[in-house]
């Protein structure tokens, strides 16, 4: 209980004072995960828009995967990643392992099918609801999708914040291309990890009260919207 307390104790410490090694890790977690989730909702929602709204042939097929892509083993993507990423690799001449980039890389793949999977079904809900009315109206279907967005867009902001969340605790795969570079590559969820197997618990503890406030943020905010979303279909 000593150790605890006092491990707790310098953990508020370090967050009351913004202590500037902290501050770079949650600097750096902070950008990763954004500038992940950014492209990979470049990426994702076009996807999720054209498989919610269109019907060609192994279009199911396509939702499949991606749903059952959604449960990638994150080891497994920062596994290939590197395979790509290493000097033996087909990519290796960019010279990306060890760098955010590659942590960049990885994260845009575990978090781009979660994006298309989910906007899928909201705008494929809102395509089932509408669909009949639009086309008695002659619609264009460009119109119409961007109906759906403005419709959908708590909905939309919700998979966001999904997308987020699964960016910001992400470690097996970011650990594998990023190797936990200090003050270079070292982000809150690797950097829990290497300080709890030191026994340097100060640090650690700040970081996972860090990371549990963020994922808690993002979670009410996510329940937030959905709410506001049920209290606008019922007015």
């Amino acid at each position: 209980m000593s150790i605890y307390s006092d491990s707790l104790a310098a953990a508020f410490g370090l967050l009351a004072t913004a202590d500037s090694d902290l501050m770079e890790i949650l600097y750096l977690s902070i950008n990763v995960s954004l500038l992940s989730l950014v492209l990979s909702c470049a990426i994702g929602l076009p996807i999720g828009a054209i498989l919610a709204i269109r019907q060609f042939h192994g279009r199911d097929t396509l939702v499949g995967i991606f749903n059952a892509l959604m449960g990638l083993p994150p080891v497994v993507v920062g596994l290939l990643v590197y395979l790509h990423l290493s000097r033996s690799g087909p990519f290796g001449w960019l010279g990306l392992l060890y760098t955010p980039q590659a942590m960049v890389i990885a994260q845009m793949i575990l978090i781009t099918p979660i994006i298309i999977a989910l906007s899928c079904q909201v705008l494929e809900d809102m395509h089932e609801g509408y669909k009949d009315f639009f086309d008695s109206l002659v619609v264009p279907k460009r119109t119409a999708l961007v109906a759906y967005i403005i419709d959908a867009r708590y909905s939309l902001m919700t998979v966001i914040l999904a997308g987020f969340g699964r960016a910001v605790s992400e470690v097996g795969a970011v650990i594998i291309v990023g190797g936990n570079i200090d003050h270079l590559t070292r982000v809150m969820t690797t950097a829990i990890a290497l300080e709890t197997s030191k026994g340097e618990l100060e640090l650690a503890l700040a970081l996972g009260f860090v990371l549990l406030s963020i994922s808690l943020a993002v979670n009410f905010l996510a329940q937030w919207l959905k709410a506001s979303a049920k209290r606008r279909a019922y007015v």
